[in-house]
């Protein structure tokens, strides 16, 4: 979708519990999360990478300016959730990326979740210890 006061492209992004609300133009590549750079954001140097997957991918990094507002969850389900919008995002402005970013599986929500803790377990799966005597 398309802003119509800013002319940015804005995509949302979701990732476990994280969702990110991604707005991208064309630009120098400012990659701005949360009012921070990124860099400074993720704070670790394989999360910003993680999100950056999908403007490498399609060789548009350096291209685009990024804002994003992420919310919920940790870092790496933000990290996910940022990799999440920018793919559709990137989808939006050109549509000929739809294979690239579908072959490297950009486009898809990953919808592992964690599995909640059952009642008379000490979490979702596991057993208290058997004792025979």
């Amino acid at each position: 979708m398309i802003d119509p006061n800013t002319k940015e492209i804005v995509a949302t992004g979701r990732r476990k519990r994280a969702v990110a609300r991604v707005r991208i133009k064309p630009g120098s590549g400012k990659f701005i999360v949360n009012g921070k750079p990124i860099e400074e954001y993720l704070a670790r140097e394989v999360l910003v990478r993680i999100a950056k997957r999908a403007l490498v991918v399609t060789g548009t990094e350096g291209m685009y300016d990024v804002r994003a507002l992420c919310d919920g969850g940790g870092l790496a389900g933000q990290a996910g959730a940022l990799r999440h919008g920018i793919a559709r995002a990137l989808l939006e402005a050109n549509e000929n990326l739809r294979t690239t970013l579908r072959n490297y599986g950009l486009l898809t929500r990953d919808p592992r979740e964690v599995e909640r803790k059952k009642y008379g377990k000490p979490g979702a799966r596991k057993r208290f210890q058997f004792s025979k005597r």
